[in-house]
């Protein structure tokens, strides 16, 4: 018995010339393979799927800000080419990929946007 606990406890195939069971070898990497999916992947695919319904409820008048740094107002959507049109100035709009937004504030219905020069 001693030898069975030692063996799933260390990792080693027990002593004695006996063979070592197939189950107690496939452990350590099932639970590697448990470990990596708990805290690496699925918390991953949960932020993509965020990130993804924020890309999908992007509207016009939301402020942006893009993997770049750059910040400005949506000025529009095309959908079928998956670009934003983004107000950075009065008169500068820049077109960017849908991707290239980092976060978004939402504008409130009816709240007029300032500037803070």
């Amino acid at each position: 018995m001693h030898t069975f606990i030692s063996s799933l406890l260390l990792f080693a195939p027990p002593s004695g010339g006996e063979t070592p069971n197939m189950f107690v070898q496939l452990i350590p990497l099932a639970l590697i393979f448990v470990v990596f999916y708990l805290f690496l992947i699925r918390p991953q695919q949960k932020k993509q799927k965020e990130r993804e319904k924020v890309l999908e409820s992007l509207k016009r008048g939301d402020r942006v800000i893009t993997i770049g740094g750059v910040h400005g107002t949506v000025a529009g959507i095309d959908s079928e080419k998956k670009t934003v049109l983004v107000q950075v100035a009065d008169n500068l709009k820049i077109k960017f990929d849908r991707s290239a937004i980092a976060t978004t504030e939402k504008q409130e219905a009816g709240e007029k946007l300032t500037s803070k020069d």
